[in-house]
């Protein structure tokens, strides 16, 4: 009797440890099942926290909305896809603004300017002569380059005419010569073939004007005789002490051909045996010189003694068809020539030594220029 109880004592004391195992293995089950996985997001808002600072230390920007997933996806798929393609040429660069469009022309229009060789010939022992010629260096400086100027005068007037040269500023060459003249217009031709010579001997190329220095000018005339390709014409108006009007010189156009000669009060055919032509109503271009089987010239040789000028006179007016004229109607005119006359330097005068003793010492016995 007493075994059997020991045996059912024993046998639930046995069930209640396996309950009681049992109970504990089933609640430390249940509460592992509630744990979280992994102990980096046992404090999600501490590392959170700690993302955001950090952002803060590095950038002072303001924190922008996060990119969804499918979009940065999406971003990345496309990238790979053009680096995948061959690259497109890049595009056409802009046009230049229209400033530097303009300065190119002005460039361009500066680089096929012809030009321009202005000769002007200096009268011996005239005292009033150097201060017109200051006045047409002043215009010839408002002149667009390129320009030369050559001036012809004998040796022994030349040291001033030199010293205003040096000052004006612009591209000039200086011609002298030795001769000795009695005869004055006899003097002016072999100034205009030393100039003409010098012209073909050494080239120079451009479209030659002969400017005294009395000549007064609209700049537009200028532009105007640069677009001469053979020969120009032009009205000029000629303007004298003694004249109560002014008289008007040159070539009678027909649109832009040149028809006839105006010769003051009377209108003429062109003859170049009736008339000489003025020397400042015309121009041409300097290959005549130096090119004798396209203009019948006798020789090429440079020579000063030839008639140069004589040549080109009967050239501009035998071939009127290659006449330009300026402006094309020749209704207006550019160029005025005003007549001055020469003032030469007085002479001292000696005086005897009778009339030294008479003469008022206060009052001056002689002149000099």
């Amino acid at each position: 009797m007493v075994s059997s109880f020991d045996r059912s004592k024993k046998r639930i004391q046995l069930w209640k440890k396996a309950l009681f195992h049992f109970s504990l293995c089933f609640i430390m089950g249940f509460f592992t099942g509630f744990a979280p996985t992994s102990t980096a997001s046992i404090f999600p808002s501490y590392a959170l926290s700690e993302r955001m600072a950090r952002n803060l230390l590095i950038s002072p920007e303001p924190l922008q909305a996060s990119i969804p997933a499918v979009e940065v996806s999406n971003a990345s798929r496309s990238l790979m896809s053009e680096s995948l393609e061959p690259s497109e040429p890049p595009p056409p660069p802009p046009p230049p603004p229209t400033e530097e469009v303009h300065l190119q022309e002005e460039e361009t229009e500066l680089v096929t300017r012809k030009n321009l060789i202005v000769i002007t010939t200096m009268r011996p022992d005239d005292r009033i002569q150097r201060v017109f010629m200051r006045r047409l260096a002043n215009t010839l400086k408002l002149v667009p380059p390129p320009l030369l100027w050559i001036v012809v005068e004998p040796l022994s007037d030349s040291s001033r005419t030199a010293a205003i040269l040096r000052e004006t500023g612009i591209m000039y060459r200086h011609l002298v010569y030795r001769e000795n003249f009695t005869d004055p217009e006899a003097e002016v031709d072999h100034q205009r073939n030393v100039a003409l010579s010098h012209i073909e001997h050494h080239h120079l190329v451009g479209i030659v004007h002969f400017a005294s220095v009395s000549n007064v000018y609209n700049l537009r005339f200028f532009e105007e005789i640069r677009d001469i390709e053979v020969f120009g014409a032009w009205p000029i108006a000629l303007v004298s002490e003694g004249r109560r009007r002014v008289l008007i010189e040159g070539p009678i156009c027909r649109s832009s051909q040149v028809v006839g000669w105006n010769l003051g009060d009377k209108n003429l055919e062109v003859d170049q045996n009736r008339f000489s032509l003025h020397i400042s109503a015309f121009a041409f271009n300097s290959s005549i010189l130096w090119d004798p089987e396209r203009w019948g010239r006798p020789s090429s040789i440079p020579d000063t003694s030839q008639d140069s000028i004589k040549f080109v006179r009967q050239v501009v007016l035998e071939d009127e068809t290659k006449l330009r004229a300026i402006p094309p109607d020749c209704s207006n005119v550019l160029m005025w020539h005003v007549h001055i006359p020469i003032l030469q330097p007085r002479q001292s005068i000696p005086l005897q030594q009778n009339q030294v003793n008479t003469t008022d010492k206060s009052k001056p016995t002689s002149y000099s220029g």
